[in-house]
Order: C-alpha cells, then structure tokens, then sequence
C-alpha cells in the first residue's frame, strides 16, 4: 500500500509539473510579426512591365512589404511629386526630371545612381505596306501621322525631337505628328493602325507583337538616354527604399533587365 501511494504521488506530481509548462507554453508570448511596410514608387511608363517582374521577385524575400506603383511619363510623375504626391523612390527616363527635382531639394542626397540604358527605335505596325524603312521617310509622303511622345514631359518625345533636328527634317516632321501623353500611348497608337510609324523606346518594341522596328536612331542624333533612380527626401519608408534600390542594381536584376530589353549603366 506504501508503495501504491508513492506511485499515486509521483504520478500526481508529474501531471502538476506538465501542466504548469503547458501553461507557461500557453502564456508565452508570440514573436512579433514582421512589420507591414507600403512602399511607394514613381517609374516611367517603358518600365511598367520590368517593375512588375522585379517587384514580384522581391516579394518572395521581402513577404512584409507591399509595393504600390505609380507609372507614367516622368514629366507627369516629376510634377505630382513636386505637388506632395506619395512617392518613396523614383525611377526617371530621362535626366532631366530627376535633375529638376534634384535643384528643387526633393531628393535625400547620396541617393541617386544612373541605372539604366536604352535606345530609340521608329516603330510601324506589324501588316504596314507603307514601305517605311527609315527616320527621313518621317518627312515623306509615305508617312501621313506619326505618333511622338509629348516632348516637354515625355522623355521619348524630348529624344525623338533631337533625332530629327539633327537631321533638319523637325518642322515636316512635326506637322504630322500626334503627342502621346507617354511612350505606352505612342505604341497603341501604332499597334492599333491609328498611326503610320511611331518613336519609341527599343525596350517597348521589344514586349509588343504589333509593331515592327525598321530603324534605330545613329548614334549622336540624341543626348544619351539613361534612367536615373533616386530616393525621395519625403519618403516614409527611407529603409524598405534604400533596400528595394539595391535589389534592382543587383547581378540578378540585371537578368531581369536584360531579358527586357534594358543595359545595367
């Protein structure tokens, strides 16, 4: 009997001791969960589809933070900035708009890097019969419209106007020409017919099976086109920004870039 009711303790004691770890499991508390982070991005339109891949990419490593996009020209994105629009990191066409904000104080300074490189390409639709073939047949009577970025906010269209004032044929060339509000807008156009040739970017060209490149601008008929990225001063997220920039200047977003078109500066 002695020996059953030492049995009996011990097996009381150990379901005491049990029980009080279940509890203290229970009362532990839990890790924090990762914070949630919402990180705002300007990018030129000829970006839209690359940012989306990128951006895909760094959401496998990075679950926590949400990446919302705002795409357009960089002349429209260059303005809501300066109008407080919600930016954390802007990625421009051109130099020119990240230079306007750069004098305008809106950049956290040591942030900026040249990130990428593109071309210039005239773009006809895929069926044309118009036997378009090259820059100078802009000013011919082969080409009734042609489709140009808008050139005070579009980059393209800026790199489209050097192109042919370098060739003397701007004032012809403009006569025909309908403004795009950015480069997306000039490639429908020519997709759809609605114009007879366009000027886009060789990376635009590249994702559409409507249009069909028949030249590419010589080189020194237009400043060089480099995208530039920079954090803003305003940003919320200075961190998640500073760490999205260094993922897409990495060795495998280069791949990224390259499948699309674009050359890593």
């Amino acid at each position: 009997m002695k020996k059953l009711s030492i049995y009996c303790m011990t097996a009381v004691f150990m379901l005491l001791v049990l029980s009080g770890c279940e509890s203290e499991k229970a009362a532990a508390p839990k890790p924090p969960a990762a914070e949630k982070i919402e990180l705002h991005i300007s990018a030129a339109a000829s970006l839209t589809d690359v940012m989306k891949e990128l951006a895909a990419n760094y959401q496998k490593v990075q679950p926590n933070v949400t990446i919302k996009f705002n795409f357009g020209s960089s002349g429209a994105l260059q303005q809501a900035i300066e109008n407080g629009g919600v930016t954390d990191l802007f990625f421009s066409a051109a130099q020119k708009q990240m230079d306007a904000l750069e004098r305008a104080g809106e950049l956290l300074p040591g942030t900026r890097k040249n990130l990428l490189l593109n071309e210039v390409v005239l773009v006809v639709p895929k069926d044309s019969a118009k036997n378009i073939n090259s820059f100078a047949d802009a000013a011919s009577d082969k080409v009734q419209y042609i489709a140009l970025g808008e050139p005070k906010g579009v980059p393209v269209g800026q790199y489209s106007e050097e192109v042919f004032k370098s060739m003397q044929i701007l004032d012809p060339v403009k006569s025909k020409a309908v403004y795009g509000s950015d480069v997306r807008q000039v490639l429908a156009w020519v997709e759809s017919g609605e114009a007879d040739c366009g000027v886009v970017y060789a990376t635009d060209a590249a994702i559409s099976d409507q249009v069909k490149v028949v030249a590419k601008a010589s080189d020194g008929t237009h400043k060089p086109i480099i995208y530039p990225a920079a954090i803003l001063k305003s940003s919320t997220q200075m961190d998640a920004a500073k760490q999205f920039l260094a993922f897409v200047s990495s060795p495998d977003s280069a791949a990224v870039f390259k499948k699309y078109g674009f050359e890593m500066k």
